[in-house]
C-alpha cells in the first residue's frame, strides 16, 4: 500500500476531501493495527467559512491547522476526539475531518476499545472512529505521510465513481451551515449522517 504524500494534501480541502473517499486510514499501536476505508468526510476552509476552527486566528489548540499539509489535527469534543487531515500550504489553515470509515482490519481490537459495540456503530461518526482507532491529542500535528503510527494510503479496491459520491451540508455546525462541504459514499452503511443529497 502506498502512503499518501504531502503533495496529496497540499491542495484545496474540497479536492482532498473528495479524493480521500475510498482511501484507507491505518492506525498502528502496540496492541496491533486497525484500518478502515474512508466513507465520509467534511472540508473546512481557510476563507469564508465561519465553522472553521482557524477563523479567529491561530491558537495553541488549533496550531496544527496552520502547519504543513499532511499533518493530523486532533481536537477534543464531548470527551472524545476528532481527526482531521491538514490541507494546503503552511500558514493556510484548512483541513478535512474524517467522519467515518468502513472497518477493514483489526475489527476485534476496535470492538474491545468500543466495548463490543455492534459492527455498524464501531466507526460511524468521528468520535466513535477515534475511540476505535485509539486516536487522541497525542497524535495532534502527527505527520500522516510517514506511514508509521497513523497514515492514509491507497486502497486495493477501485476508487468510487462520481455517481457513488454524495454531497451535502456539514453535520452539527451552525455557522456556515449552508455550505455543501460534506462528502460521503451514498450506499455505505457506515456513513454517520443522512445518505441523501441536500
Amino acid at each position: 500500500m502506498t502512503t499518501l504524500s504531502h503533495d496529496f494534501f497540499d491542495r484545496h480541502p474540497v479536492e482532498v476531501a473528495r479524493e480521500l473517499l475510498g482511501r484507507l486510514l491505518v492506525r498502528r499501536t502496540t496492541e496491533g493495527s486497525v484500518s478502515g476505508r474512508i466513507v465520509e468526510v467534511e472540508a473546512y476552509l481557510f476563507e469564508d467559512d465561519p465553522a472553521c476552527h482557524a477563523t479567529r486566528g491561530q491558537t495553541r489548540s488549533n496550531r496544527a491547522m496552520f502547519g504543513p499539509p499532511g499533518r493530523a489535527y486532533v481536537y477534543p469534543i464531548h470527551s472524545r476526539f476528532c481527526l482531521n487531515a491538514v490541507t494546503e500550504r503552511e500558514g493556510v489553515a484548512s483541513a478535512v475531518l474524517v467522519r467515518a470509515v468502513d472497518p477493514v482490519d483489526g475489527i476485534e481490537l476496535m470492538r474491545s476499545r468500543r466495548r463490543r459495540e455492534k459492527l455498524v456503530d464501531l466507526t460511524r461518526g468521528p468520535g466513535r472512529l477515534c475511540e476505535a482507532f485509539q486516536i487522541d491529542r497525542r497524535l495532534d500535528r502527527y505527520d500522516l505521510a510517514i506511514g508509521r503510527r497513523l497514515w492514509i494510503s491507497q486502497f486495493n479496491h477501485a476508487e468510487p465513481t462520481q455517481s457513488e459520491i454524495g454531497r451535502s451540508r456539514r453535520i452539527g455546525v451552525t455557522s456556515g451551515s449552508e455550505l455543501q462541504l460534506r462528502f460521503f459514499l451514498i450506499s455505505n452503511p457506515f456513513v454517520s449522517g443522512p445518505r441523501r443529497l441536500r
